[in-house]
């Protein structure tokens, strides 16, 4: 009989999961929605009650129910969970308060025992490893930033705000977790002792998914956050143009370009209040490159180092219209995205041939054009995601192949391509430097709003 894996992935704004066979085929999948974060005051952003828990079993258990075998065929699971949030745990496993988004600013200090019923600190991933398997146990390749964690070595440092008795062991991607309880069987639909895999943080689980496997191509990640990958064997410290990442290989890295926060957030917000995206995109399309003039500063959720930045559109002089706003957004991202990728190219003392778009935003053909003319570069569409890249982590956990090559290459097929046009190109180089000097005008009007009280 066939055996198939399932991918989960919990995003910022859903959680996705995917049932595929060991070739990559798509066998059932399923979407629910998170509840919007609760913001109870400035740099305050909680997922709210077990809304990570919840929808993840939501998830589960429509893919199962749209899933033509049966639950039993499911040979293991691999997690993926949103990076960069933090999970404070009761002794049982359980929440002792919400989970702290990746957008709260707490998660950019160390952390601070000021809760009594507090046993374990972990990421968001690790919280639901120990709701599913019963197990404390997590991927090191989902810890970065302020956790205490040796970024060579994968292992914990030792330091005295977190003590290890209150961590997580540590394992790698590929690695199993546990098995399916009871508990979590009667949650999400599936049987009870399926193995559950380690992955990485979600935007290496993401870039294993899509395909990435060389300096030589750029991944563009068009999520929530936005950003620019690409890979490689150096743990590179210090680097001015990007950072260094674990991916979802054992002992590899992810370098990864400065990105835009809530980039493809900005996007569904401008589509809900202009009209529906079909409309838009082909709308966009006719508009010419460069949008008539009209530039979108994209800091609709302001960086933690220019708190007092905010998003923009400049240029209006009363040609433009919807179509000319959400091109504008487009070419923003693209754009910003070029600069940050060169630059991250230049520092690593590599050049891209090509550029993969994952994604949402990959769907958009107007968007896939002009990524490929602002970088004057095929840009192809990646097929997969983190929901396959969890999957491979399952079938290379389970022994279904060699490595990661070997599974990389069975499961992850190559989507369409998008040719660039070098008129366009010359266009969109200028724009490039305009983008890149904005904050140099936009930043003292910002700031000077935010001393006036905006």
């Amino acid at each position: 009989m066939p055996g198939y894996l399932l991918g989960i992935d919990n995003g910022s704004q859903s959680t996705k999961v995917t049932v595929f066979d060991e070739h990559g085929t798509v066998h059932a999948r399923a979407r629910v929605p998170l509840r919007p974060n609760d913001t109870p005051r400035p740099g305050v952003v909680e997922h709210p009650d077990d809304d990570l828990w919840d929808s993840i079993g939501a998830a589960t258990r429509a893919a199962l129910e749209a899933f033509d075998g049966r639950p039993e065929d499911i040979l293991g699971v691999g997690l993926c969970t949103i990076r960069f949030c933090r999970a404070m745990l009761r002794a049982d496993g359980t929440l002792a308060q919400p989970v702290l988004s990746w957008m709260d600013e707490r998660v950019s200090r160390p952390y601070e025992h000021v809760n009594p019923d507090v046993r374990y600190v972990t990421a968001s991933s690790g919280y639901i490893t120990a709701r599913m398997t019963g197990q404390f146990r997590d991927t090191a390749a989902n810890y970065q930033g302020v956790w205490p964690i040796d970024t060579d070595t994968w292992t914990w440092i030792d330091r005295p705000e977190l003590p290890r008795e209150m961590l997580f062991e540590l394992v790698q991607p590929g690695d199993e977790l546990g098995t399916i309880t009871a508990e979590a069987a009667a949650h999400t639909g599936l049987p009870e002792g399926v193995p559950m895999f380690a992955t990485a943080n979600d935007k290496a689980v993401e870039a294993l998914g899509g395909g990435l496997g060389d300096d030589r191509t750029l991944l563009l990640s068009l999520g929530t956050y936005i950003a620019g990958m690409t890979t490689g064997a150096r743990n590179v410290h210090d680097a001015k143009a990007f950072w260094t990442n674990f991916a979802c290989r054992p002992r590899e890295y992810l370098y990864e370009s400065h990105g835009i926060r809530r980039g493809m957030w900005t996007v569904s917000w401008l589509r809900d209040l202009l009209g529906e995206q079909d409309w838009l995109n082909e709308g966009a399309a006719t508009v010419p490159p460069g949008s008539d003039g009209l530039v979108a500063v994209l800091d609709w959720l302001a960086p933690v180092d220019a708190s007092f930045r905010r998003g923009a559109f400049l240029g209006f002089d009363g040609r433009q219209g919807p179509f000319h706003m959400y091109r504008a957004v487009l070419e923003a991202i693209a754009l910003t995205m070029c600069g940050n990728g060169n630059a991250m190219a230049a520092e690593l003392g590599t050049e891209f041939d090509r550029v993969l778009v994952s994604g949402g935003g990959a769907d958009s053909d107007v968007l896939m054009r002009i990524v490929a003319d602002a970088f004057d570069l095929p840009a192809r569409r990646a097929q997969g995601g983190a929901e396959l890249g969890s999957a491979i982590c399952a079938g290379v956990g389970l022994g279904l192949f060699g490595g990661f090559d070997e599974a990389t290459a069975a499961m992850v097929r190559p989507g369409t391509a998008f040719t660039p046009d070098h008129a366009t190109h010359e266009r969109y180089r200028q724009l490039v430097d305009v983008y890149r000097e904005l904050p140099t005008y936009t930043d003292p009007l910002f700031t000077w709003l935010a001393s006036a009280g905006d």
